[in-house]
């Protein structure tokens, strides 16, 4: 499937769409308690849309991260509620949008270029890990999100954040390809995991255990390299 710009630029309009629904929503005062986490949101879906307008090397698969998340989203609305057109309306345009960005033909106007690689010194194992890397942790960032700046109980809370500012701060490392990136999000992983040891019932216990296994998955792939680096400096 060709027609790169135009595919490019439906998604974008995609992304663009969620995050001034998300911003109107929260500015609305509509959901009091969620005016924070939906600020958040919007930003998550505005960087979605400026990283790919801008080419950084990363957007296509931090984008397609975010798009899974909202298929996710869709997918949990039609078993809890059924098929209500908003259900179907939210999950319908994100899957639109990873499907869009799928593909050769797009991965060449993203990470597809050779200059990132040549920079890094990256070879296509390392892109493809890379890649697994940070479509998960698109798809982790918007539910650690909701469930850092949500309603949530006090103890929960005290591990939510810092694992919040970790999972944000070790993306930006990842992407940047360094070191402490992975290491924080898998230390923000391991935090959400036991916020969810600390849940008083499963359901409760269910998205932090989610988050928090998408960032250790994130961050996994580069524990034997980091590894052998340690190994063979010493």
């Amino acid at each position: 499937m060709k027609l790169v710009g135009e595919r490019r630029a439906l998604a974008a309009v995609v992304f663009m769409f969620y995050a001034l629904a998300y911003a109107v929503l929260a500015l609305s005062g509509a959901a009091p308690p969620l005016e924070t986490a939906l600020f958040a949101l919007a930003g998550v879906y505005a960087l979605a849309f400026f990283a790919l307008v801008a080419g950084y090397f990363w957007a296509r698969w931090y984008a397609v991260g975010v798009s899974i998340y909202g298929v996710i989203v869709g997918a949990l609305g039609l078993w809890q509620l059924g098929a209500e057109p908003v259900i179907l309306f939210l999950g319908g345009t994100h899957l639109a949008a990873a499907a869009m960005l799928w593909g050769e033909s797009m991965s060449a106007s993203y990470d597809g270029k050779t200059q990132w690689r040549e920079r890094f010194h990256m070879d296509d194992n390392a892109v493809h890990r890379l890649g697994r890397s940070v479509i998960r942790a698109g798809v982790s960032l918007p539910i650690v999100l909701l469930y850092a700046l949500g309603p949530s109980s006090g103890s929960v809370l005290g591990l939510a954040l810092p694992a919040l500012l970790l999972a944000a701060f070790g993306f930006r490392g990842l992407v940047q390809m360094k070191t402490w990136g992975v290491v924080a999000l898998g230390t923000a992983g391991g935090l959400l995991l036991a916020s969810a040891g600390l849940a008083a019932t499963w359901d409760l216990a269910l998205i932090p255990a989610m988050s928090g296994a998408l960032l250790l998955s994130a961050a996994v792939p580069f524990a034997a390299p980091m590894l052998r680096f340690v190994r063979t400096s010493i």
